[in-house]
């Protein structure tokens, strides 16, 4: 009878985890992931060109504290569940940036040249940080696994290590976040630079400069996700600000930003 109900559960929840509402890891699995992805990228410099720190000591002086200006905002759920690290990757021809499970953040170069303020920067950190502190990567593989993973909750064998499963997927380049997550980390991303000195809707800038400059709909930008429409980002972005108007005077503008063109020109 337990089987049965169990069985029932599974096929009643297909359709909610199909979603990708339902995370079916836990905190230390997510961590784990991190840790696993953090060690696959150290070890392919071809693919994972990172900066050193020892190198670069200014750029990550202020890729990490903008992160801990976003970290330490009283916004971000999971502030003490992840050990959260930012890394750059030297890859001039990518706009892009990623955040790992448990926390682990990579920027490439491309886009840190691409955007031309700190507040822009610290809209993307945001939705990155999001994706781990609203546990995308898990609610994600959780609807990949679908029905696989819900039986071996059922045979008690869900606690296999997690990144055997994760192989069943190809490896964690696999996931692809939906709508409806892309979302979500865009409007976090106000709701966490709300308190700081950045601008609020600072995630809006990347998508704002793509569409004047044409490039919108090119298929060259890989940031992100190519679902959601970027006018529409835009417009739902700055419409989240805009409820939360009553966050802070900002100190950091959109223009004449010299204190990151000068950070921007060491990479």
């Amino acid at each position: 009878m337990n089987l049965f109900i169990n069985l029932f559960f599974c096929f009643a929840t297909l359709s909610i985890i199909g979603c990708g509402k339902i995370n079916l890891l836990t905190i230390a699995d997510e961590r784990q992931l991190g840790e696993r992805a953090k060690a696959e990228i150290a070890s392919n410099p071809g693919e994972f060109p990172l900066l050193p720190k020892s190198v670069y000591p200014q750029a990550y002086a202020f890729i990490e504290g903008l992160a801990a200006d976003i970290l330490n905002s009283g916004q971000v759920q999971n502030r003490d569940n992840f050990q959260w690290e930012v890394y750059i990757i030297k890859r001039d021809d990518i706009l892009n940036a990623f955040c790992t499970p448990g926390g682990k953040i990579y920027f490439y170069t491309g886009l840190m040249k691409y955007l031309d303020n700190s507040s822009a920067v610290a809209g993307v950190m945001g939705h990155e940080i999001a994706h781990a502190d609203r546990r995308h990567s898990g609610k994600q593989l959780t609807s990949q696994m679908g029905l696989q993973f819900l039986l071996q909750i059922v045979a008690g064998t869900s606690g296999q290590d997690i990144a055997q499963m994760v192989s069943v997927l190809g490896g964690l380049g696999s996931l692809k976040y939906g709508r409806d997550h892309e979302k979500e980390a865009d409007e976090y991303s106000v709701k966490y630079l709300c308190p700081t000195r950045y601008q609020t809707d600072g995630a809006h800038y990347f998508f704002k400069k793509l569409i004047d400059e044409g490039q919108a709909n090119s298929g060259t930008p890989t940031f992100l996700s190519t679902h959601p429409d970027p006018g529409d980002r835009v417009a739902n972005i700055q419409s989240q600000a805009a409820v939360a108007g009553g966050c802070v005077s900002k100190s950091e503008n959109y223009t004449n930003d010299a204190k990151y063109l000068q950070l921007r020109s060491t990479l």
